[in-house]
Order: C-alpha cells, then sequence, then structure tokens
C-alpha cells in the first residue's frame, strides 16, 4: 500500500462527490493547484500534516480518514 496514492485517491473521489474542482479545492484551502494535482495524482510528494487538514476541512472530512485505503467507499455521501 502506498500511502501517498491512497491520500490522492481518497482527497479526488471525496472532492468529486462534493462537485469541487482541482482549482475550488485550492482556493478554498489556501494551497496551491500545482500541489492539488501532485497530492492527487500519489506523486513523490509528500503531503504535510499541516496541508492534510486543511483540504480535509475544504472536503468536511477528519484527516485520518484521507489515509485510510477504501475510505471513500465506507462514507456516506460528503454533500449531505
Amino acid at each position: 500500500m502506498d500511502i501517498r496514492r491512497v491520500t490522492g485517491d481518497n482527497i479526488r473521489f471525496i472532492r468529486q462527490k462534493l462537485d469541487l474542482s482541482q482549482e475550488a479545492l485550492a482556493a478554498k484551502s489556501g494551497i496551491s493547484l500545482s500541489y492539488i494535482k501532485y497530492v492527487e495524482k500519489g506523486e513523490s510528494y509528500a503531503i504535510s500534516i499541516v496541508k492534510l487538514e486543511k483540504i480535509a476541512k475544504v472536503l468536511k472530512v477528519p484527516p485520518g480518514l484521507l489515509m485510510e485505503k477504501g475510505a471513500y467507499l465506507r462514507l456516506k455521501d460528503p454533500a449531505e
């Protein structure tokens, strides 16, 4: 299991369920668009805890959930 890939997949899935673009997530979290793109791709970037927390806040989920394999499968609709 690659934690970067898992985290990126979870962020992308939840973001899309909330109908947020990468640009909107970047703007609302105060994180650059290029960083959001790298994180969602699971690139060799290691996401900082502070940035993970900012993203989680926008996505309305606990930060730790973003790092759990298949977490998005157990989520209720985040838009609710």
